[in-house]
């Protein structure tokens, strides 16, 4: 029986390392740049907007026009996620039901056999903490989005910033964003891709790019390229200073925001003696006293 348990446990456990490496090979190609022809790159992409079949949908109980569902794709946005959200809805749905499921076969398992090990324990755990992370995604998508939101409006201030230098050249938009790549990372994909699709048709691929970016500095940053592509005048670059000193004023904030959650941690570790000298020196009269007083009652 003991054979039996850890050989179930083994064929887990390796199910659960080829779908992590599926997930991690996906996030993997993701990574990859994208340096293709035009018309090739477009067609290689049609597969992003491929929505989530109705029937899965409501197979799963997936109501796209419920709040859930809208709060989570704003937040699959925000961190840069570029599919359909059901799919991702539906995936976490799935994931949270699988876990209940393998956790509660292995259990009864043990239970009918009359067999209990450290290792049945430790996997009916992680079973069950990975579907408390998947219930609880909101938290972690939010920090997720944190993060990307501070990086980019780091990227589209220096681009911004780039694009004022060039204000004076009789370069085209398009020509003036070619040479602010250098200045991103995090943004390079996203504004590659839309250079790629510029020339087909400009106002399409610049509203493909606001809703990859899913930031409301990436949607300030959009309109201002679209009135500079419509519109080459200094008017509109004079809107483009006001962007770079909005995107610079929430930089500062948010500096400021990690310099207080900085010295939060650096006061709670700067407790953390404090409370072992409690311990070593306070607690043992703490002790003696108490003695005292039940001696005296």
């Amino acid at each position: 029986m003991h054979h039996f348990t850890a050989s179930f446990i083994a064929i887990a456990a390796t199910v659960g390392q080829f779908l992590f490496a599926a997930v991690a090979l996906g996030v993997l190609l993701q990574l990859l740049p994208r340096r293709q022809m035009r018309w090739k790159h477009l067609s290689l992409l049609s597969w992003r907007t491929k929505e989530a079949p109705a029937s899965w949908l409501r197979l799963f109980g997936v109501v796209r026009k419920s709040a859930a569902f809208t709060e989570r794709e704003l937040l699959l946005g925000g961190c840069g996620y570029t599919l359909d959200a059901a799919w991702y809805v539906l995936a976490r749905r799935i994931g949270i039901a699988a876990t209940v499921i393998a956790a509660a076969i292995i259990l009864l398992t043990a239970a009918v056999l009359h067999i209990a090990t450290a290792s049945t324990s430790y996997f009916v755990g992680a079973l069950l903490v990975s579907g408390m992370l998947l219930m609880v995604d909101k938290t972690w998508l939010s920090s997720i989005r944190k993060v990307r939101v501070l990086r980019m409006t780091k990227e589209i201030y220096a681009v911004s910033n780039q694009l004022l230098y060039l204000s004076d050249s009789a370069l085209h938009i398009h020509a003036k964003l070619l040479r602010c790549i250098p200045f991103t990372r995090a943004l390079r994909p996203e504004l590659e891709r839309l250079l790629a699709e510029w020339y087909h048709d400009a106002g399409e691929a610049l509203q493909r790019f606001k809703r990859r970016l899913g930031t409301d500095e990436g949607l300030s940053f959009v309109e201002t390229i679209d009135a500079l592509r419509q519109h080459e005048s200094s008017q509109y670059y004079d809107i483009l200073r006001a962007r770079i000193e909005d995107y610079k004023e929430k930089l500062e904030l948010a500096k400021e925001s990690k310099k207080e959650s900085t010295s939060y941690v650096l006061f709670i570790i700067a407790g953390i003696p404090i409370l072992y000298t409690f311990q070593v020196f306070i607690y043992p009269w703490v002790r003696e006293g108490q003695k005292l007083f039940q001696s005296l009652s």
